[in-house]
């Protein structure tokens, strides 16, 4: 081990030495040699937190939950980012009952807020299907004070219980909310709305559309039509169009607040004549967007919305009347339509989005945008192409390749067993350019 100690050792200075190194064991090593060589040096949480991260990714579970141990016996103060990676760390090799337990022995670490490494562990039980063991989490330890939201996990469980076919239950939840002194917020809104129109309950899910109206909707937020559109399409489906239509004008001007001027240029008596149903469901989604004040939230949200349902053509025609009127396009926006083309295996369509579409429209990808990216070239086997993009990432300022970006592209390298530029891209990750 060759390490260049400095004359005077900084937490900040020792962060940066073991994240350097290549080998978990190194940097243990380090770590712990630290306080040997510098008497009056003590680990902070920032130093505990990188390495406890480092023996994580690796998969060292006792090195890791020995480091943990040592952290509590300092009392150093921590943040609560510190378990959630050792949490999901324990959920990945399998011990939900060590997730379990670490979470419960916060209150003996020097942490004052554990509500990240709540909603981890409660999304954990969630996506492993074990409802009762996620409902009792909820109940001992979503009201103390260390928890500061309950909205998050409230929302977890309703969709859960959503997914289950169980909206009755989801529904209940949601009505207790108001006497616990929680506000349902737009996500609660569109989790139960969607869960009660899967579940045919659509007289429930008319009353919660109206109580939208003194709720979230009371300035008339475009974000809330595709929560009206869940409804309507239902209605539609269900062969109840004229409700749709009576439903879709209650909405036009009490949910969106359009004005007189607006709403007397949108005619709803086209739709009765109407017997396609999908020509239906788009002059709905037309009235949404243009029956109101057209906004960048309502255009978004539209957009985003129908890309995630694959309705490419449709958004497409979305995002096209945006700019028209002058709004630039979102992140959002072309990471949904990325994502859509790239499910269609059509990742050739997905460049060009990157390279003309959003340059046209003057947005620099992200690094999200080149993760999609990344993710359907390798689906496609062209994991050489997929390097290429890792490099324009290294040009462009801003845009860094984090942990998801390495692990798309070895993956990719590793399927099409190109083995030597996969080991290459992990002295990336090192540190070794």
């Amino acid at each position: 081990m060759n390490v260049r100690w400095p004359r005077l050792l900084t937490p900040t200075h020792l962060s940066q030495i073991i994240r350097n190194q290549k080998n978990p064991s190194t940097a243990l090593q380090i770590f712990r040699e630290a306080k040997h060589k510098y008497p009056n040096y003590h680990h902070n949480g920032p130093v505990y937190a990188t390495m406890i991260e480092i023996l994580g990714n690796a998969g060292w579970i006792s090195e890791m939950k020995e480091v943990i141990e040592r952290m509590k016996e300092d009392s150093c103060e921590c943040k609560d980012a510190v378990f959630v990676n050792a949490i999901k760390t324990y959920a990945k090799a399998g011990l939900p009952n060590e997730a379990v337990s670490l979470f419960n022995s916060i209150p003996q670490f020097n942490c004052v807020n554990k509500t990240e490494s709540f909603n981890t562990l409660l999304q954990i039980m969630v996506n492993e299907s074990k409802l009762e063991a996620a409902h009792r989490l909820f109940l001992e330890s979503s009201y103390g004070w260390e928890v500061k939201s309950r909205i998050p996990s409230l929302n977890l469980l309703m969709e859960a219980l959503c997914r289950k076919r169980r909206s009755d239950l989801a529904l209940e939840i949601f009505l207790e909310m108001n006497y616990q002194g929680c506000c349902p917020n737009r996500e609660s809104h569109r989790i139960l709305m969607k869960g009660l129109c899967e579940d045919g309950r659509l007289n429930e899910a008319t009353h919660l559309l109206y109580s939208m109206f003194w709720r979230i909707s009371q300035k008339g937020s475009g974000e809330d039509i595709v929560i009206y559109r869940i409804l309507l399409e239902a209605l539609c489906d269900d062969g109840q169009v004229e409700k749709a239509v009576e439903i879709l004008g209650k909405i036009l001007r009490k949910g969106l607040k359009a004005p007189k001027r607006c709403f007397r240029q949108f005619d709803l008596s086209r739709f009765s004549a109407g017997e396609d149903i999908e020509s239906t469901k788009n002059l709905i989604n037309e009235a949404l967007i243009r029956g109101g004040t057209p906004s960048l939230a309502g255009y978004s949200a539209m957009a985003v919305d129908l890309y995630n349902e694959d309705k490419v053509s449709d958004a497409n025609n979305v995002l096209a009347e945006m700019q028209e009127r002058g709004f630039r396009p979102t992140h959002l926006i072309y990471e949904a339509k990325i994502a859509a083309v790239c499910s269609r295996a059509n990742v050739d369509e997905a460049l060009k989005v990157i390279e003309k579409e959003m340059v046209v429209a003057n947005c620099v990808p992200n690094v999200r945008v080149y993760n999609i990216v990344l993710k359907g070239l390798c689906n496609e086997r062209k994991s050489t192409l997929a390097v290429g993009y890792l490099k324009n990432m290294a040009r462009q300022v801003g845009c860094t390749a984090d942990k998801e970006t390495y692990s798309i592209l070895i993956s990719g390298l590793c399927g099409e067993s190109r083995y030597g530029e996969a080991i290459r891209s992990c002295y990336v990750v090192g540190g070794d350019d």
